[in-house]
């Protein structure tokens, strides 16, 4: 991609580093894929994109920070969108933090969340490396937590579905990434719970007792192997 430089290559798609109408900019391209046939391959990768685009502009119409979107290129199967510059990915900063500060952003996540799932957007794939802290001021410093904005990445699994279940099974996917690479993760994801509370105000109890059901389920199916 000419003026973009490869930056990652996921099983989906490749992303670019590089500038769009003098901005900062992340390219992610949805690269065929051989197996399908081709016209098959097609539709679903505009589906995907626009079900992705769609995500990412929802939620910023509810007040949850995502990459903005700059273009939408259809024949190049191409996202333009947002560099945050000056981030740390979430993964990074609970490695390298006090656990009073991971206490008070998980119930920022966790509020986020619960916002996120009140407008009937689904992550599908909560994860911290999915996350971001930006500094509000342009400056690449992490240490105060309220110089810093949450931004939720990477929609590439991402669709609109108010169900409970489908609540339920975000949230659960996210305590599994949580538990599988932090330490801390029985300390914190209680306060995500308690923060997703207060964000999806009515209705939540539902969404919880899915969320434990879907838990229940992972931990028969781990036990049986």
């Amino acid at each position: 991609m000419e003026g973009f430089t490869l930056i990652k290559q996921g099983a989906e798609a490749r992303l670019y580093q590089g500038t769009y109408l003098g901005k900062p900019t992340i390219a992610k391209e949805r690269f065929p894929k051989k197996y399908r046939h081709k016209h098959l391959d097609e539709i679903m990768t505009k589906e995907r994109i626009k079900a992705e685009t769609k995500a990412i502009v929802r939620c910023k119409t509810i007040g949850v920070s995502t990459p903005m979107i700059f273009f939408v290129d259809f024949d190049r199967r191409t996202i333009f969108m947002e560099h945050f510059i000056h981030n740390i990915v979430l993964k990074d900063f609970i490695e390298q933090t006090d656990l009073n500060i991971l206490l008070d952003l998980s119930a920022i996540i966790g509020n986020t969340l619960g916002k996120m799932h009140a407008g009937s957007i689904i992550h599908g794939d909560l994860t911290s490396s999915n996350m971001l802290l930006v500094n509000k001021h342009n400056k690449d410093d992490f240490s105060d937590l309220k110089e810093l904005k949450l931004v939720f990445i990477d929609f590439g699994l991402a669709h609109i579905d108010p169900s409970a279940e489908d609540k339920g099974v975000d949230l659960y996917v996210l305590e599994r990434a949580l538990l599988s690479t932090h330490v801390v993760a029985d300390k914190i994801f209680p306060k995500i719970l308690e923060g997703y509370k207060e964000g999806y105000k009515g209705g939540f109890k539902e969404v919880l007792d899915k969320f434990e059901e879907v838990r229940s389920r992972g931990r028969k199916r781990t036990m049986i192997g």
